[in-house]
């Protein structure tokens, strides 16, 4: 009896653990998100990336170490040495009892490579990072990437956003269909390519304790004074010129489907005259007692389906243009408020 209610007890635990619950919150030590900030600080403005460690417990994905990757030049086997030293840290982190658990990696978001060789602030959405999370996903039952914004964060304000892939995408870039019919048929635009998952810091009660003794007296920090700066333009600027960059992008992917669907439209015309040139031709040979001739040839050239471009780089391009006006957006309206607050001052 007791050994059912094992065995019982066991595949109840086996399909719960089937069907997990969605994942909810990100909570990230404070010692984590300073040595990820402290990593890409230091070596900005390139792409800096590293490993997250830590538990996945209900819907909570918990973040308790990490460990920064190193910077390889292009043209060695970043493969073989990056997988080789993974596996060497997380067996020294065993050794020593610290969570060797993969969670998901993090990475700064100041200078990457877009498709077309441009330098693009804080731009993340690309297929690189999708095909990283397909790794991972092949291995890991759920994972997030932190994004960290060194330039973002010198306007006083924490940048930092985990981000996930949704499952609806990742079924549907499996199949490696991205045609307008197959979006429209999962009902997928580009807002749900990634879903932005709230993080939430967790310190352990010491360092609470030890926080507040090195508390100074002055409750104003450094943190406060850069909210005040006033000079915001370089990078208004920036995201100006990366925003224009993108939107140019997005016309040429324009280009693309405004030439395919006028090469549809000239091939459904050719279709048309040939079937109206091979039903005339059959009325002809009816007339004269043969047999009629098919009205479809598979060998033409004519009837062979044009393939149609694929969306998911105009659906990344529309990403990055609203992470662009999001950026925009919210540095003018800080920027207004910090105006106001100093004419108020001024009149004074």
């Amino acid at each position: 009896m007791a050994a059912n209610t094992m065995v019982r007890s066991f595949l109840q635990v086996a399909a719960t653990e089937e069907v997990a619950p969605p994942l909810r919150v990100v909570q990230i030590e404070g010692l984590v998100i300073l040595k990820i900030i402290k990593h890409c600080k230091e070596f900005s403005p390139a792409l800096v990336t590293g490993q997250l460690l830590g538990l996945d417990v209900g819907s909570v994905l918990e973040v308790t170490n990490c460990f920064p990757f190193p910077i390889r030049e292009e043209d060695e086997e970043i493969e073989a040495d990056g997988a080789n030293y993974q596996l060497e840290m997380m067996r020294c982190l065993r050794e020593v009892n610290v969570d060797n658990n993969t969670v998901g990696w993090y990475q700064s978001a100041v200078c990457f490579k877009h498709r077309y060789q441009s330098t693009l602030l804080g731009s993340f959405q690309t297929v690189e990072l999708i095909e990283t999370f397909m790794n991972y996903q092949e291995n890991i039952r759920r994972c997030v990437c932190i994004i960290y914004d060194p330039l973002k964060s010198n306007q006083g304000v924490l940048a930092l956003k985990a981000l996930k892939l949704s499952d609806s995408f990742m079924e549907l870039y499996r199949s490696n269909n991205f045609t307008g019919e197959k979006l429209r048929e999962k009902n997928l635009s580009w807002v749900d390519i990634f879903e932005e998952i709230p993080i939430k810091v967790s310190n352990s009660a010491l360092i609470s304790a030890f926080m507040t003794e090195l508390e100074a007296d002055t409750p104003v920090i450094q943190c406060d004074y850069d909210r005040l700066q006033l000079s915001t333009s370089p990078f208004l600027e920036r995201n100006m010129e990366f925003l224009i960059e993108c939107m140019d992008d997005l016309s040429m992917e324009q280009q693309k489907f405004q030439y395919y669907y006028r090469n549809v439209s000239r091939q459904q015309a050719q279709q048309q005259a040939w079937l109206q040139k091979r039903r005339t031709e059959n009325m002809a040979r009816k007339a004269a007692g043969e047999e009629p001739l098919p009205e479809e040839d598979p060998s033409n050239p004519i009837f062979k389906p044009l393939p149609e471009p694929s969306r998911l780089d105009s659906f990344l391009i529309t990403n990055q243009i609203s992470n662009y006006c999001n950026q925009i957006n919210g540095v003018a309206g800080q920027s207004f408020s910090r105006l106001y607050l100093t004419k108020a001052l001024h009149e004074n």
